[in-house]
């Protein structure tokens, strides 16, 4: 009897070790899905997408399109990441970074302007652009020189534009800068009447003129700093910022990077 006790209780335990073990069970197989998990986590990409042909939407849709969710999608296949795009106005991005509600910045954001900079750690530059002043196509404006101080000038809130039209009313150079939430809503006025031009980034104001062309033109040269698009991360966070480096240095080298800027800006 007792021989046949040990024996039960000797199979018992092997039993139960084998169960363990297909559990799952020991600090190895924990860090092997922690580990895992690490590398399928989902990162959030903060952008405003009115600001065609980098980013925007369709009637009736929500999903962004665009340069920059083309790049990005090619930059994270290259990388092994997954990217959730997170819409919302443009002065809540570098905000939205600071309060870990965003992980990446992708919104044609000038990298030179402001502060930037002090706020958020910017890659390698993916895009160089100017201003320019977009008006209606019976406009007697000739460029941004003939702007007189009676007249109103619009642009988009949080961008070097929207900077550049309350420094002119500051300075009495214009009568009011208006800054507006989205550049839909500058085109807005300048097709209403209410303000006689919109300081907008050259290739942004070259895709609303694909549309209407009828209705608008780009006067005289353009002007302002030189502005050099980038994405962005939370202060500090190397190992992304590198991994967003590389992919875009390695879509470039393959030939990817030239077919987006083809697809969106021929």
């Amino acid at each position: 009897m007792k021989k046949k006790s040990l024996v039960l209780l000797l199979a018992l335990a092997m039993i139960f070790t084998f169960a363990l073990s297909a559990c799952g069970g020991g600090s190895g197989s924990s860090e092997e899905s922690s580990d895992a998990g690490e590398e399928t986590a989902v990162l959030k990409v903060v952008t405003e997408a009115t600001f065609a042909p980098f980013e925007s939407t369709e009637d009736g849709d929500d999903t962004i399109i665009g340069f920059d969710p083309d790049m990005m999608a090619a930059i994270a296949e290259d990388q092994g990441l997954e990217l959730e795009w997170v819409n919302m106005e443009f002065d809540s991005l570098i905000p939205a970074l600071q309060s870990d509600q965003g992980d990446i910045i992708c919104a044609g954001m000038n990298k030179l302007a402001g502060d930037r900079a002090e706020k958020v750690d910017f890659g390698d530059t993916y895009f160089e652009s100017d201003l320019m002043l977009l008006v209606t196509s019976d406009s007697d404006l000739t460029g941004i020189d003939a702007v007189t101080s009676d007249m109103k000038l619009a642009s988009q809130i949080g961008t070097t534009g929207g900077d550049m039209v309350q420094e002119m009313q500051d300075e009495g150079k214009i009568a009011a800068g208006v800054v507006l939430n989205q550049w839909t809503d500058c085109y807005l006025q300048l097709q209403n009447g209410e303000v006689q031009g919109v300081i907008v980034d050259k290739p942004v104001g070259e895709a609303y003129l694909n549309n209407h062309g009828d209705i608008a033109k780009f006067v005289g040269e353009s002007f302002g700093d030189h502005e050099e698009f980038a994405f962005a991360v939370q202060k500090g966070n190397t190992e992304l910022l590198e991994k967003l480096n590389a992919g875009l240095a390695n879509i470039k080298a393959n030939g990817k990077y030239d077919e987006l800027v083809d697809k969106w800006f021929s």
